[in-house]
């Protein structure tokens, strides 16, 4: 029987004893379904991970002792800086969830040309947070104990502008060059996915002169999110921990 795993904010001590706070109680009363006495893992994104017990089950209070720490980390040797085109609702999540899940390092959701998201004030802020608990179910599954940052979501040119690593790679349908043939020095990966309508000439031309290489998918139009995941684990094969 599988373990379950549980992110907490909350600081976690060997030997002691927390209150849940009120996500995190309803999320393992009424998702998880744990019962008093049932063990599990969690984690706090800070490093490693503690074995834990449920104390008490309530309808105000959910408790747990905190046991035995762990140094389990499963990062990737590769740090994989994604500047991820903002997509609508279902597209989006998955694929921040399945980046989150295949290793990378950062995520930072990127305002384009031709996005057909508008995202302003408090919808901005409902969106992080939003996204921000799709990573932590994430790392939840796939057993990371370092959450990847998730940045707050700012135009393209100012990400262009930002520190970001040595390779640098833009991805743009129809370009014959791909990560096959890529020339990768020492150093992580900045990786730069685009919207649903694609990059318009200049912001491809931005990109360049910042420093990025446009490769291609191949032969076939391929959706944001499918770009994102496949582009990740193809760097992940290449250069990371799943070679």
């Amino acid at each position: 029987m599988r373990i379950s795993r549980l992110f907490v904010e909350q600081s976690l001590v060997e030997g002691a004893s927390i209150i849940l706070e009120p996500e995190a109680a309803h999320y393992l009363r009424n998702v998880l379904r744990l019962k008093k006495s049932f063990q599990l893992t969690v984690f706090n994104g800070k490093g490693g991970e503690y074995t834990a017990t449920v104390a008490e089950v309530g309808r105000k209070i959910v408790s747990l002792a905190i046991g035995q720490w762990h140094d389990v980390n499963l990062e990737s040797s590769l740090a994989i800086e994604l500047g991820l085109s903002v997509s609508r609702g279902e597209r989006m999540d998955v694929a921040i969830q399945k980046a989150a899940e295949l290793g990378v390092a950062t995520i930072t959701p990127v305002i384009t040309q031709h996005c057909v998201v508008k995202l302003t004030g408090e919808r901005r802020l409902q969106r992080h947070q939003h996204w921000q608990n799709i990573i932590y179910r994430a790392c939840e599954q796939c057993g990371r104990n370092v959450l990847p940052l998730l940045n707050v979501t700012m135009d393209l040119a100012d990400w262009l502008r930002s520190e970001l690593a040595t390779n640098r790679i833009i991805f743009e349908p129809g370009r014959t060059d791909t990560l096959k043939t890529y020339t990768k020095a020492e150093g992580d990966v900045a990786s730069l996915i685009g919207p649903e309508g694609g990059f318009s000439e200049q912001e491809v031309v931005d990109a360049e002169q910042a420093g990025f290489t446009a490769l291609g998918f191949g032969p076939r139009v391929v959706r944001n999110e499918t770009a994102a995941i496949a582009s990740i684990a193809a760097m992940q094969v290449l250069w990371g921990d799943m070679g």
